[in-house]
């Protein structure tokens, strides 16, 4: 059904469309020419971003007819992004590629769709991560379940995204280094799961798992590479090795895992270090510990120990400067200070005081984007059942990284009563001054409107004491 997105692209030159949809044109062996062009429906700016391993390649402009057409030179095959902010989505050239995409930036992901000279292992790739978003809609209530109940869940919906991959590989018959990437989007998915379960399960229920695992629960790791340059920036692998880390930093036999110990996520850096030998992929994942744990522990000491241990493993500058700046950006939500100012809406569009919707009661403020459906979903749930064991406190739901009709759709969808709904004006301004980069930060205000607890989570089984 992919291929009938061409009919959109028909005003495009002729000599455009037919360089960007011909399969039969003979390119010499030194040619790397490439095409990245289409159309963005309700463009939340007028350019797009071209990266490679997150450093960014061309700044590509929209006409005036939203639409935009790049010509690379000379293209290494290979997995790169390109980002319209604030979404973005993963997409992948082999030799002489030419692909369109279009979509709609109100509903980025489900309305994405590649067309042209390499269109059908991305069409795969958007296919194959819309598949693993809505296996992820079952996993907050599944971490719950006991050890025989979540195996056989993850079991079931991982033969089936494998059976798929399988299929549309023998179908497409795309290259092997593409498929590196497509069987790593299949696996790395499962294998989060399975390292994921351990301790989240007993965040989430207060139980200990490990000591009922069988001893081949983590036979898997055997077949991991951990260097393989073409997975360096991917996310279903960063997103494996980081949960991976904190099980490999428990004690023996114990799953809980200390995310506030300086000891604990040191050793973690280590372990990346000793482990990965790739400098590029190394680089990546130290980034993602680093900024985990500052969002952990409010110790100043202990920051600043950790920064300098980051900062000798990592030869990323450009990232050193991101940390540091999330490190300030911390120091600034300690206990006792106020929140720093930003621009927030109601939900008639009136920019408000949030320091009057504390109303001089306890408050806890969590936050919500409808790129994470799952989570809106039991996200708000929780707070209904924590309304009724707490009258008294007041409960502030932020919206964050949507559009204002997005925000309001979902409002009208879900319905939700008795929850003060608002809405950041500015992603990039709640994310840099209150260190959002995650939906499950909850922020406990004291009834004056100072901090009580910037860095909560809560479904965290112990979420309750700390109110």
């Amino acid at each position: 059904m992919f291929k009938n997105y061409i009919k959109y692209f028909l005003p495009l030159s002729i000599a455009a469309l037919t360089s960007l949809t011909s399969c039969k044109k003979a390119f010499e062996p030194d040619n790397f020419v490439a095409y990245f062009g289409g159309e963005i429906i309700n463009p939340q700016n007028n350019f797009i971003l071209f990266s490679k391993d997150d450093k960014v390649i061309d700044t590509i402009f929209l006409d005036e007819n939203n639409r935009f057409l790049h010509k690379f030179d000379s293209l290494a095959p290979g997995l790169y992004t390109f980002v319209h902010q604030p979404e973005y989505q993963y997409i992948y050239f082999d030799k002489n590629d030419s692909l369109m995409i279009r979509l709609n930036s109100l509903d980025f992901d489900n309305t994405l769709a590649y067309c042209g000279r390499g269109d059908e292992k991305n069409n795969f790739l958007i296919d194959l991560f819309l598949k693993n978003e809505l296996d992820k809609s079952n996993l907050y209530d599944i971490l719950e379940k006991d050890l025989t109940t979540y195996t056989k869940s993850i079991d079931s919906s991982y033969e089936k995204i494998k059976s798929h991959y399988l299929k549309r590989k023998s179908e497409v018959n795309w290259s092997k280094n593409f498929d590196i990437v497509a069987k790593a989007g299949v696996e790395y998915n499962y294998f989060y799961k399975k390292e994921l379960y351990p301790y989240a399960h007993e965040y989430k229920t207060g139980e200990n798992i490990c000591p009922k695992l069988p001893k081949d629960y983590y036979k898997y790791r055997d077949s991991v590479n951990f260097n393989n340059v073409e997975l360096g920036s991917y996310s279903p692998f960063i997103k494996y090795v980081a949960t991976l880390l904190n099980n490999v930093t428990y004690e023996k036999g114990k799953c809980k895992l200390d995310t506030k110990s300086l000891e604990n996520n040191v050793r973690k850096l280590n372990i990346t270090d000793t482990l990965i030998k790739n400098q590029n992929i190394k680089n990546t994942v130290l980034n993602n510990i680093a900024y985990m744990y500052l969002l952990e522990d409010q110790n100043m000491y202990n920051n600043k120990k950790f920064i300098d241990r980051y900062i000798e493993l990592s030869t990323d500058k450009e990232q050193h400067k991101e940390v540091s700046q999330i490190y300030n950006a911390v120091q600034n939500l300690k206990i006792g200070n106020r929140l720093p100012k930003i621009s927030i809406i109601d939900k008639n569009n009136k920019e408000i005081d949030f320091n009057k919707v504390i109303d001089n009661k306890k408050t806890v403020v969590f936050f919500w984007t409808t790129h994470a459906e799952s989570h809106i979903k039991s996200v708000h749930s929780k707070v209904h059942k924590l309304q009724e064991k707490h009258p008294n406190i007041n409960f502030v739901a932020i919206n964050i990284n949507d559009t204002d009709e997005s925000w309001l759709g979902a409002l009208d969808k879900y319905d939700f009563k008795n929850i003060t709904e608002l809405k950041a004006v500015n992603f990039e301004e709640i994310k840099k001054n209150w260190v959002i980069t995650k939906n499950s930060r909850t922020i406990i205000l004291n009834p004056d409107g100072t901090i009580k607890n910037a860095f909560s989570n809560i479904f965290d089984v112990n979420f309750e004491k700390g109110l």
